[in-house]
């Protein structure tokens, strides 16, 4: 059963019809939902780990704040229907993670703490798609909105953003994960309303 935590209580309104995907309303706040509690991993203990290529890659904190990295002003659509307008991010692309992976994978699984995983196909991440993000609105992300790090794959509905990120397996198949098995869609992309098994 999904815990709705606090900040879901935006002023409704419609948006720019160019921006906001058919069936979204704009919220002011950023509203939390999740589906069980919020990890709080500390620093020294957290990792993130790349598998399934030639050979597992892996960074700790520091190593992975020394990465290079990029902000990023994107709109964010949530499948309860709220969509937020130029949120701001910083963290690492996905394709400087992957560009130092060999692979031939054409699909990825997100693992994060708590258990959470998503499935993703390659194509929706590189190219400047996704990013592991660390911080929110010139701040440190917070463990609510998944800190210390989340997947952020705007494009599509935000479940695929996951929260508490610690790694990527890599592989062939197209392996659904936790919501995915649980009826929602394959891929979710929010322009296309692809919300559930069968959008």
């Amino acid at each position: 059963m999904p815990v709705i935590s606090r900040g879901f209580r935006g002023r409704r309104s419609e948006g720019p019809p160019d921006r906001i995907p058919p069936g979204q309303h704009l919220v002011d706040d950023f509203p939390v939902l999740s589906a069980g509690p919020t990890p709080h991993t500390p620093l020294e203990e957290w990792s993130f780990t790349i598998e399934g290529g030639a050979e597992p890659v892996r960074w700790n904190w520091d190593e992975f704040r020394a990465l290079p990295s990029e902000e990023i002003s994107v709109d964010i659509h949530c499948v309860t229907k709220w969509s937020k307008l130029d949120t701001a991010w910083e963290g690492v692309s996905l394709d400087t993670l992957l560009g130092q992976v060999e692979h031939e994978a054409s699909y990825l699984v997100a693992f994060c703490d708590g258990g959470y995983t998503t499935n993703l196909p390659l194509e929706h991440v590189v190219d400047g798609q996704a990013w592991v993000a660390y911080t929110y609105d010139g701040e440190p992300l917070e463990p609510e909105h998944g800190g210390p790090a989340r997947l952020l794959v705007p494009h599509l509905y935000f479940w695929k953003s996951a929260k508490w990120v610690r790694g990527l397996r890599l592989q062939d198949e197209n392996e659904p994960g936790f919501w995915e098995s649980n009826g929602y869609h394959l891929l979710g992309d929010p322009w296309q309303e692809q919300r559930y098994w069968g959008d």
